[in-house]
């Protein structure tokens, strides 16, 4: 029977006794692992976009053809974060993210020495294949070793360490392209893929808990067993309403994101006369600095919200307390966005390109105020599958934000860059209202489809 607010769980000593197994410090050395993956994986993904004039340069091709090979990182990024996932449910996050890294490795050589758009898109693809279980593996390892009141804490962390390749990575990939060379960036990732695995065999423990993973349940198993696991199996979670409810929520808050930053160019530099391709540039670190920002303070936010709650409640646990540190809060979103589609287009001067910036910084803030504890209460109640439950809410998210993202510059064409901006802001909105309602009605949520809810003998 599920947990509601009129039956919360109660914490069992025994089941916490789990996450002592290992100390404080053996804690950070893992979270520190985990993030540094995600960093590189942040990095492989953002590095190409200031490439490609180069690549389309040295290979004798137009941008736009060379830009297919980005929409082939998101293809690779959605198919590898549900087989990675979902592996990872069967014999663990070390041996997949072992399994992982020379797909990086190799893609990230084959992408340096490619001489053709044919080698490039594979190798494009199976460089991203390697590295997109990052994201949801590091959410499946917080929830093996943080327990429930600290989780938050640490998704904040691994969050913002991740977060400083989306705003860091754009520069370095364009002062590598412009003063070294496209191919020796790749080759370089491709070094640092290398040092990953090589820290990782040596020294990143498995962090499942004890007989929870599939290879554990075998009644007998040689040295070598090889499984088939249907790697769409993560998309079957997605029929849980609540499931549903927080990958779309992720998915119209990280929109906004996409509309103020993809179509910079187009509205910041054309408005305030921004030709210079580095200054346009710059101008998503401040979001990339509020990302940051805000990734510290909802991971601590998320985990003060569900210890008050649960003390109102003498101890009790309901899962969809974690989402009020979200609600209200994360009306900055909506704000920020649709406050940067009327200035850039009423406020001229100096006086109008701050605002934005502050827009720019407000929204990383906001963003993140809203994705992780949606983020950490997709660990909570389903957290035997973490992984896979964060790869199917990241794959589905990719695939509609790369098709919503294709409509944004032709709606700023068509429509203008404020209401594209309100577009998006309301849409937010709509995001927010459904944070409320899940918190409101998440236990009946759960009732309704059973997909394996964590409890808390078992969270």
């Amino acid at each position: 029977m599920m947990a509601s607010e009129e039956s919360p769980l109660l914490v069992p000593a025994a089941h916490e006794a789990i996450y002592n197994r290992f100390a404080p410090h053996q804690k950070r050395w893992i979270l520190f692992h985990v993030s540094f993956v995600g960093l590189l994986a942040m990095f492989v993904q953002v590095t190409f976009v200031p490439s490609i004039p180069r690549i389309a340069k040295d290979l004798d091709l137009t941008d736009a053809v060379v830009s297919l090979a980005f929409s082939i990182s998101i293809f690779a990024n959605a198919i590898g974060a549900l087989i990675w996932s979902a592996y990872s449910s069967f014999y663990g996050c070390r041996a997949v993210y072992l399994w992982g890294m020379p797909f990086l490795c190799v893609g990230s050589c084959g992408v340096a020495l490619s001489a053709s758009l044919q080698s490039l898109l594979f190798w494009r693809f199976v460089q991203m294949f390697g590295c997109a279980g990052a994201l949801s593996l590091g959410f499946g390892v917080i929830g093996h070793i943080y327990e429930l009141e600290e989780r938050g804490t640490a998704i904040g962390t691994f969050f913002s360490i991740t977060l400083i390749g989306d705003s860091v990575a754009p520069f370095l990939g364009g002062a590598a392209t412009q003063y070294w060379s496209w191919r020796n960036l790749h080759y370089s990732i491709a070094a640092w893929g290398s040092l990953e695995m090589l820290f990782i065999y040596l020294s990143f423990p498995e962090t499942s808990h004890p007989g929870t993973l599939g290879i554990d349940k075998l009644s007998s198993r040689g040295s070598t067993h090889i499984a088939w696991i249907n790697p769409l199996s993560s998309l079957r979670l997605l029929r849980s309403p609540n499931v549903s409810a927080v990958m779309l929520v992720s998915t119209l808050i990280t929109n906004t994101n996409y509309v103020l930053l993809v179509p910079l160019a187009y509205t910041i530099g054309v408005r305030y006369g921004i030709t210079n391709e580095a200054i346009i540039g710059a101008f998503f670190l401040p979001n990339g600095l509020g990302s940051f920002v805000g990734a510290l303070i909802a991971g601590r936010l998320s985990d003060t919200v569900v210890r008050r709650w649960r003390e109102k409640r003498g101890g009790a646990w309901c899962p969809e307390d974690r989402l009020r540190a979200a609600w209200i809060r994360g009306l900055i979103v909506p704000l920020s966005v649709g406050a940067s589609g009327l200035i850039t287009t009423y406020i001229g001067g100096l006086i109008g390109l701050t605002l934005n910036i502050l827009c720019l910084y407000a929204n990383g803030v906001g963003v993140d105020l809203v994705l992780n504890p949606v983020t950490a209460y997709n660990v909570d109640v389903m957290h035997s599958r973490s992984a896979e439950a964060t790869a199917a809410c990241m794959a589905s998210r990719s695939l509609i934000t790369s098709a919503a993202t294709a409509l944004i510059i032709p709606s700023i064409e068509r429509m203008g860059v404020a209401w594209t901006d309100i577009i998006a802001a309301v849409l937010a909105v709509i995001g927010q209202c459904i944070v409320s309602f899940t918190i409101h009605y998440g236990d009946r949520m759960r009732a309704s489809v059973d997909v394996g809810f964590s409890t808390m003998e078992n969270n």
